[in-house]
């Protein structure tokens, strides 16, 4: 009976494990679309514009949806874990990707956050119980490796390595970013995935609002033309709202380690997007970088994590 028992909750792992890096892998497609969606707006809005404005209207979105879907009020301990998350999540990673792309290629800076993985990882065991093993960490560091040669190829090999002023910035964003993933991903264990980021969101609102009023001029907004109105509406309601549904879901249940391995791809995602909106250019050495990622990927899943 105990072998039985030990081998039903095996496989109920692995089901949550699958269904984890599914879900995160959706939320990662949406995530690699920031970077060019907000490069684009660039030439619309300011850096302020884009990362209080996209915060902003994602919030009213998370407010609708509570008021629609009513939930019990976090307890005192959440409400600071939320606190966390939005430091990152609704506050430093859209200001400082915003502020990051003004001299960036989207290309380019889709690399930098290719280190997002071991950001999360990292923070993740500081936050949690999680402690990946020593062959977990060598995949990871393989596969930002990977990432960091395909960054020296794709800025034209050694004797042309660019370094941006906006690099700063975007390893700011990384930070931000790795905090709140890691933080709302523990929470979502006990509020449940969509209900952390619409409660991160609200908790941004006091600051938030008297914020973007006085930072943002509204004349911008009013001059856009339809097309740069409704990528916005997406950066905010799709990147900075649903995609999160699936994110912090899948790092919950797939693990905050595991998990945030999928993140390597986002970088190859983002070139992808790039290219289709941008016009950046595409080269079959991105297939097989991205390929090969994948396979760090999925070589990732077969090591052990301990709690």
């Amino acid at each position: 009976m105990t072998i039985i028992k030990q081998t039903n909750g095996n496989i109920s792992t692995l089901s949550n494990e699958n269904l984890g890096l599914l879900l995160g892998t959706i939320a990662v497609i949406a995530f690699s679309l920031t970077l060019p969606i907000t490069r684009y707006l660039t030439y619309f809005l300011n850096t302020w514009e884009i990362g209080l404005g996209r915060t902003f209207l994602a919030a009213i979105g998370a407010v609708i949806i509570l008021f629609i879907k009513p939930q019990p009020l976090p307890n005192k301990k959440q409400w600071g874990q939320l606190a966390i998350t939005a430091s990152g999540i609704a506050f430093g990673f859209p200001l400082l990707t915003a502020l990051g792309m003004k001299t960036v290629p989207a290309s380019h800076g889709g690399i930098v956050l290719g280190s997002l993985p071991l950001a999360t990882a990292l923070i993740g065991c500081l936050l949690s119980k999680e402690r990946p093993s020593i062959a977990f960490w060598s995949v990871a560091f393989i596969g930002f490796g990977i990432v960091c040669i395909f960054s020296i190829y794709s800025n034209g090999g050694l004797s042309d390595i660019s370094f941006y002023t906006g690099d700063f910035a975007l390893i700011g964003a990384v930070i931000m970013a790795g905090l709140g993933y890691a933080q709302g991903g523990i929470l979502a264990r006990s509020l449940g995935g969509w209900q952390v980021i619409c409660w991160t969101l609200i908790v941004s609102l006091p600051l938030l609002i008297p914020i973007t009023i006085i930072a943002v001029n509204w004349n911008d907004f009013a001059k856009m033309p339809l097309q740069p109105w409704l990528a916005f509406c997406f950066l905010a309601l799709v990147n900075s709202l649903i995609g999160f549904f699936f994110w912090y879901k899948s790092l919950a249940i797939g693990g905050i380690a595991r998990v945030s391995q999928i993140q390597l791809l986002q970088p190859f995602f983002t070139w992808l997007f790039a290219v289709v909106f941008l016009g950046e250019m595409f080269s079959m050495v991105t297939l097989f970088f991205t390929v090969l990622t994948m396979l760090i990927v999925m070589l990732s899943k077969k090591t052990p994590i301990t709690k």
